[in-house]
C-alpha cells in the first residue's frame, strides 16, 4: 500500500484522537498503534499471503471511525432460543438483553468503567495480523465477556450491523471472551449491513480459553453486497482446552479474515471449520495460523468453498509445530468447488514443523461439479438447476452439519440457499 494512504491515517486519527473513548483503549496504546502501523504499512497484493485479498477499498477509504447519525437499519435477524443477544450499529453497543448467568460477566468498555483485565492488547506479532492495529487505534467501543471457572454452558449472541458508506467512515468491532477454568460457552457472531450501503468494517476478537475450558464460536459474515470486510482473531488455548470455530462467509464485495491460534496448553484442541460462498465478483480470502506450542495438542481444519460467476475464493492454513510440541496431531482437509470458467479458487496448506514424533497430514483439492453425480441426479428426474445446486449443497453441508444447535443450523442453511441464485427449489426442501 502507497505511503500516502499510511499518511492519510495518522492525518485521520490525529483529528479524532482526543475524541475517542479512553475508557476503551487508552490514549498512549492507540498512538503506539499508528505508529506501529505506519513504520510496518498496510498489506499490499505482493506480500504472499495477501496476494489473493482485494485490496484495492483501502486506497479509498475514509478510516476515522463514523459518527452514528440514526441512519436506516436493515432487518436483523431472528434470534435463536438460548442466545442473549448484544446488538452493536457501526461498531458501537446499541441494546442488550438482560443477562441471567451471574456467572457470565458482559462488559460493554464505552459505557462501563473498565476494571482490572477489562482492557487488552491484540499484540500482532504475525505481520498478517497487523490490521488489527487500525482497530486498537481507532475502536469506539469495546465488548468484555468473562465466563467464571466451572459455569455452565450458556450463549451469547453478538450482532454487528454497519450502516454506513466507507466514504463517510469505519466501523471498528472489538470483542475480548475469556473463559476461566471449566467454563462452557457458545458464541454467535453476525455480521450484516444495510443493503446499500458500502460499508468497510474492521472487526478484532481476542479469545482466551482456560484449562479445561470449551468455546464453541460461530462466526458469519453475511455483510451488505457492497461491503469490504476485514477481520483479525487471536486466541490463546490452556491445557486440554477445547476451541471449536466454525465460520461462514456469504457477504461483502471484499471479505479477508486472519485467525491466529496458540496452542499453549498441553492437550489443547482446535476444531476450524469454514465455509465460502461468493458469487458475481466477490473477493474472500482467509488465512488461518495454527501454531502449536505444548505437546500432544490437536488441530482439525476443514474447508469448504465455492466461486461462482467471477468470484475468488482462497483458503491458506497453516500448522506450525514448535520444538516442544511432540505428539501434534494436524489434519487439514481444503476443498474447492468452481461453478463458472472465470470463477477462481486458491488453496494453500502449509506445514512448518520444527520437532519430531508427530502426525501431520494436509489435502487440498479444487474441480467442478462430480458430472457423475449430476448425470445421476437428472436420471431420477430432479430439474437440471436444481440437481446442481443439489450437489453445491452437499458441497457446504461439510462445514454446516457440525453447526449443534439444530436452530441455528436451519437458519444458516436457509441463509445459504438464499444466496444461491435460483436455489428456489432447494429452499423449499428445508
Amino acid at each position: 500500500m502507497s505511503p500516502a494512504v499510511t499518511e492519510q491515517i495518522r492525518r485521520e486519527y490525529g483529528a479524532v484522537r482526543a475524541a475517542l473513548p479512553t475508557s476503551v483503549i487508552e490514549s498512549d496504546r492507540r498512538a503506539e498503534a499508528i505508529e506501529r502501523l505506519c513504520a510496518q504499512g498496510l498489506p499490499a497484493t505482493r506480500e504472499e499471503n495477501w496476494r489473493y485479498t482485494n485490496l484495492r477499498v483501502l486506497e479509498h477509504a475514509r478510516f476515522a471511525p463514523v459518527e452514528t447519525h440514526g441512519r436506516a437499519m436493515p432487518p436483523l435477524p431472528e434470534a435463536p432460543p438460548g442466545f442473549v443477544r448484544y446488538v452493536f450499529v457501526d461498531g458501537v453497543l446499541a441494546s442488550a438483553a438482560a443477562a441471567s448467568d451471574p456467572s457470565v460477566t458482559v462488559r460493554s468498555l464505552r459505557t462501563c468503567k473498565p476494571s482490572d483485565g477489562d482492557t487488552w492488547h491484540l499484540n500482532p506479532d504475525v505481520p498478517e495480523t497487523r490490521l488489527a492495529l487500525l482497530n486498537e487505534a481507532f475502536a469506539t467501543d469495546a465488548l468484555s465477556i468473562v465466563v467464571r471457572a466451572n459455569a455452565a454452558p450458556s450463549g451469547i449472541e453478538l450482532l454487528f450491523v454497519a450502516t454506513a458508506s466507507a466514504e463517510d467512515g469505519a466501523s471498528y468491532p472489538r470483542v475480548r471472551v475469556v473463559l476461566e477454568t471449566g467454563a462452557d460457552l457458545t458464541v454467535l457472531e453476525r455480521h450484516i449491513g444495510a443493503p446499500e450501503a458500502a460499508s468497510l468494517v474492521n472487526s478484532a476478537v481476542r479469545v482466551d480459553v482456560g484449562e479445561n475450558a470449551r468455546l464453541t464460536h460461530y462466526r458469519l459474515q453475511q455483510s451488505a453486497p457492497r461491503a469490504a470486510w476485514f477481520d483479525t482473531l487471536a486466541a490463546q488455548l490452556g491445557a486440554h482446552a477445547r476451541y471449536h470455530l466454525l465460520t461462514v462467509g456469504t457477504g461483502a464485495l471484499t471479505a479477508r479474515s486472519t485467525v491466529h491460534v496458540r496452542l499453549v496448553g498441553a492437550g489443547a484442541e482446535l476444531a476450524l471449520w469454514a465455509a465460502a460462498l461468493g458469487d458475481h465478483q466477490q473477493s474472500h480470502d482467509m488465512y488461518a495460523l495454527s501454531e502449536h506450542v505444548a505437546p500432544d495438542t490437536r488441530t482439525t481444519e476443514i474447508f469448504r468453498g465455492i466461486a461462482s460467476g467471477r468470484a475468488r475464493v482462497a483458503f491458506n492454513g497453516k500448522i506450525a509445530v514448535r520444538e516442544r510440541a511432540r505428539g501434534t496431531d494436524s489434519r487439514q482437509s481444503l476443498r474447492g468447488l468452481l461453478d463458472g470458467p472465470q470463477a477462481e479458487i486458491d488453496l494453500r496448506p502449509q506445514l512448518e514443523i520444527y520437532t519430531d514424533e508427530v502426525r501431520c497430514s494436509h489435502g487440498a483439492t479444487a474441480g467442478k461439479l462430480d458430472e457423475n453425480m449430476l448425470f445421476y441426479l437428472l436420471s431420477r428426474g430432479i430439474a437440471p438447476q436444481t440437481a446442481h445446486h443439489l450437489l453445491k449443497w452437499a458441497f457446504l453441508e461439510d462445514v454446516v452439519a457440525k453447526i449443534e444447535r439444530t436452530e441455528l443450523r436451519r437458519q444458516i442453511e436457509r441463509d445459504l440457499a438464499e444466496q444461491m441464485s435460483g436455489a428456489a427449489a432447494l429452499k423449499e426442501l428445508l
